[in-house]
């Protein structure tokens, strides 16, 4: 896994960030995935309050910026645009929300690559979600998930994995590789280690 030094800041809904426009939070895209009507009523929130805009991150969420403060509770996002946003159904998990980082081949299940990792992706959503003790991982601990094309297999990570082929993949841990997985297993074992790296992480 990764080294990292600085301390975590990655914003969110619930942790919004204090730029010079206004307040920044950023919406966690599990593989890149939006609904077509969930990205209009994201953008609806970004018109009426925000700046207009839907910002696209390096890691595929989205951001929105120069949101307004509550004025009843310093740092935080206005109630009634928290709830605007938590209405679009792309914040699932309030106490998991910062740690929903999975990243997936662009075109998995769609074109080329040499299994669907779709699947594999809302599973290890899930299984996150479905942790208490996962959501105390950093904001900024990275799944990568590539379909065996190798689009993503240079991505740095904190664990992932590249399919072999259209039942397995091979675990990637940091910067080394682990062993070759069957992908029904791959949420359950993902989720494990990331249990592990918070046991020795304290």
């Amino acid at each position: 896994m990764s080294s990292r030094h600085r301390p975590d800041r990655c914003p969110a809904l619930c942790r919004p960030w204090p730029a010079d426009d206004g307040l920044l939070v950023r919406l966690r895209l599990v593989g890149g995935r939006v609904e077509v009507r969930r990205l209009r009523a994201l953008l609806h929130v970004a018109e009426r309050w925000g700046d207009g805009r839907l910002h696209l991150t390096g890691r595929a969420n989205l951001q929105l910026r120069a949101l307004p403060p509550d004025p009843l509770s310093s740092g935080a996002v206005a109630a009634e645009v928290v709830e605007a946003v938590l209405a679009t159904g792309l914040v699932p998990s309030r106490s998991h929300e910062l740690v929903r980082n999975v990243m997936v081949s662009p075109q998995t299940g769609l074109v080329g690559g040499r299994a669907d990792l779709r699947p594999v992706a809302d599973a290890l959503d899930a299984a996150l979600c479905a942790d208490r003790r996962l959501a105390d991982l950093p904001g900024r601990f990275l799944f990568v998930l590539d379909d065996g094309r190798g689009d993503l297999v240079d991505r740095d990570c904190d664990l992932g994995l590249v399919a072999v082929d259209d039942g397995a993949a091979q675990l990637r841990v940091g910067s080394g590789w682990g062993p070759v997985v069957a992908l029904d297993e791959v949420a359950e074992t993902l989720v494990g280690l990331a249990a592990r790296f918070l046991d020795r992480r304290g």
